[in-house]
């Protein structure tokens, strides 16, 4: 997979150069390029926003940078399908474990970092246009810039992407793959300034570890996330004849 980010900052991205994602670049399992949005201007003070039509507070980036950055990217790609260009944005719909499998399996991703009050709306229109454009939010907040949100999709997605995981195995159990919490883990020692680790996990006991696990799951997921509970719920409800 390759992934391209335009941003302002493209200092931020650095940290994609440690950990698991940075040994996958290094051994070609992923290529990560980084562009400066600025290096597509052409005025002296590099300019990228300007003030909103309609009034209003704050800056909108302006769409000519935009347009260059992302002709620039797209250039040359004859990819089918062609890349898919993601706006991290809390105006979009929100960024959940399916999605992240389905980026995994993308053959070329384009982040789109926008500033201020965002990016002009018909850059999004022109990526969807020439390419395919997607806007994804991480939650129901809002952060000052889509660096964070952008690391954070593509880390969740560069780790599903085969080959980035040493034990691809450790997948298979994790919160939200079937639309549950994981259970919590324990490692040594079995006991821990007065705490002891269930005495289920030291019987060996396989099929009775599995059991446990699986109420471990249900029971944290009814507590912290009763909602995904009442979606499974839902769908269950759907499909039934």
């Amino acid at each position: 997979m390759r992934v391209d980010i335009v941003t302002i900052f493209p200092e931020f991205f650095s940290v994609l150069d440690v950990s698991l994602l940075g040994r996958a670049r290094a051994r070609g399992v992923l290529e990560v390029v980084v562009h400066d949005l600025r290096d597509f201007t052409h005025d002296r003070h590099r300019t990228v926003d300007d003030t909103p039509y309609g009034g209003g507070a704050g800056m909108v980036m302006r769409p000519e940078p935009w347009g260059e950055a992302l002709d620039a990217v797209l250039e040359g790609d004859a990819g089918d399908p062609p890349p898919l260009v993601v706006f991290p944005t809390p105006a979009g719909r929100i960024f959940t474990q399916a999605i992240a499998r389905d980026l995994s399996r993308e053959r070329r991703l384009v982040f789109a970092c926008g500033r201020y009050e965002g990016i002009d709306e018909r850059v999004v229109r022109y990526a969807a246009a020439g390419a395919r454009g997607a806007e994804r939010g991480l939650g129901d907040y809002v952060l000052t810039g889509c660096e964070v949100a952008a690391m954070a999709m593509i880390e969740a997605a560069g780790r599903l992407v085969p080959g980035v995981l040493g034990n691809p195995l450790s997948l298979a159990e994790e919160s939200h793959e079937e639309g549950l919490l994981e259970y919590p883990s324990y490692t040594k020692p079995a006991s821990w300034r007065g705490l002891d680790v269930p005495g289920v996990l030291l019987s060996g006991d396989h099929g009775a570890i599995a059991a446990w696990r699986r109420e471990q799951q249900l029971e944290r997921t009814r507590r912290v996330r009763p909602d995904l509970i009442a979606d499974a719920a839902a769908e269950a409800s759907a499909s039934a004849p």
